[in-house]
C-alpha cells in the first residue's frame, strides 16, 4: 500500500482571528498604496475608509480588498445637520467609520503607518497582536512585574494576589510605533530630527485610575 503525498496547497487555511467580528477603519487623504505591505494581514478583513479633504478627489484602493469608502458628501448625506460632529481636515474623521461599523471590534490605523520588523527582520502583524490583547484579560488593579502574565512563557510573579489573577475584560489595545515619536507641537519644534528606533516587545496594563495620552493611529477596541 502506498500512502499519498500530502498536498500543502490543499491544506485547510486557518481562519484569521475575529475575521467576521472586526472592521479596520482607515482615515485618509491619499491613495491607499500603503495597503500593499499590509495585505498579508489586512486582506481577510473588511475595511471602512473615511476620506478626508476634497470629496471630488478619487481615492485609489488596491485590488483584492473588501471595503466601503465614505467621503464628506456621504457624511453630510447620512448625518445631515449633525455632520459637523465629524472632524474635517484631520484624522479624527475616523469616528464616522466607528459609527457606521456593525462589527463588535474596531482596529484603526493611519494611512502613513508601515509594517515594522522585529530585530530578526520578521514583519510584525500588529493587527494580530491587537486582537490577542483585546481577547486577553487585563490586570489594572495590581501591577505584574513580568508585564503580560497571559502571554506564553510568562505568569504572575510571586506575591501577586491569587484573587486578582483572573483579570478583567480588556477595553482598549493601544499600539505605538517606530520612527517619528508622538510628540506635541512644541516638542517637535525643538527636536525635529529625533526618531524612535528602539523596538520593545512588551504588553502592559495601564493601572486603574491612571491617565494616559491615547493616540488613535494604531488602536483596537
Amino acid at each position: 500500500m502506498v500512502e499519498p503525498a500530502s498536498d500543502t496547497k490543499t491544506a485547510t487555511k486557518l481562519v484569521p482571528l475575529l475575521k467576521d467580528e472586526l472592521d479596520i477603519v482607515i482615515p485618509t487623504i491619499r491613495n491607499l498604496d500603503f495597503l500593499e505591505m499590509w495585505r498579508p494581514f489586512f486582506e481577510p478583513y473588511h475595511l471602512i475608509i473615511v476620506q478626508d479633504g476634497d470629496p471630488s478627489k478619487t481615492i485609489r484602493v488596491p485590488d483584492g480588498f473588501d471595503y466601503e469608502l465614505y467621503n464628506r458628501n456621504d457624511i453630510n448625506k447620512i448625518l445631515g445637520p449633525k455632520a459637523s460632529c465629524i472632524s474635517f481636515k484631520d484624522s479624527a474623521c475616523r469616528c464616522f467609520g466607528y459609527m457606521v461599523s456593525k462589527k463588535k471590534y474596531i482596529f484603526t490605523i493611519d494611512d502613513d503607518c508601515f509594517v515594522a520588523k522585529d530585530p530578526s527582520g520578521k514583519a510584525i502583524n500588529a493587527l494580530e497582536q491587537h486582537i490577542k490583547n483585546i481577547l486577553s484579560p487585563s490586570t489594572p488593579f495590581f501591577f505584574n512585574t513580568l508585564y503580560d502574565p497571559y502571554r506564553g512563557g510568562a505568569d504572575f510573579v510571586r506575591g501577586y494576589p491569587f484573587s486578582l489573577r483572573e483579570g478583567v475584560p480588556t477595553a482598549v489595545s493601544h499600539g505605538l510605533w517606530l520612527n517619528i515619536p508622538d510628540y506635541d507641537a512644541p516638542t517637535q519644534l525643538v527636536k525635529p530630527l529625533e526618531r524612535n528606533t528602539r523596538y520593545v516587545d512588551a504588553v502592559l496594563t495601564i493601572p486603574k485610575g491612571t491617565l494616559f495620552p491615547m493616540c488613535g493611529m494604531n488602536l483596537c477596541f
